[in-house]
């Protein structure tokens, strides 16, 4: 259910937020870049997932003569809902937290 890219680069974040600190440049890249990969995942393709949704159904109802009538299916599981994504970056802290402190100890 969590979104599995949501996790791995808030993971990263709060990883390295703990190595080279949360006021660093790193840290505030990675951060960046943590929230570009949600957004794709919770935003673009999703969306693409619901027009491949769309299309495939516009296919079903063409003519059997048409030359798309016999094209594969889009896939239309792209991407996750916001829930997904969220549950996703609250388990990717929480690996984090653990990671580091496994670490340190």
């Amino acid at each position: 259910m969590p979104s599995s890219h949501s996790a791995t680069v808030t993971a990263l974040s709060v990883a390295i937020g703990f190595q080279e600190g949360f006021g660093s440049a790193l840290f505030a890249t990675s951060t960046i870049f943590a929230s570009v990969v949600m957004y794709d995942a919770s935003g673009v393709r999703l969306h693409a997932g619901k027009q491949a949704a769309v299309l495939n159904q516009i296919v079903c109802e063409l003519p059997a003569e048409h030359p798309l009538a016999e094209t594969r299916p889009l896939r239309e599981l792209l991407g996750h809902t916001p829930t997904q994504v969220v549950a996703g970056a609250v388990l990717g802290c929480m690996i984090g937290i653990a990671g580091c402190r496994r670490i340190a100890s």
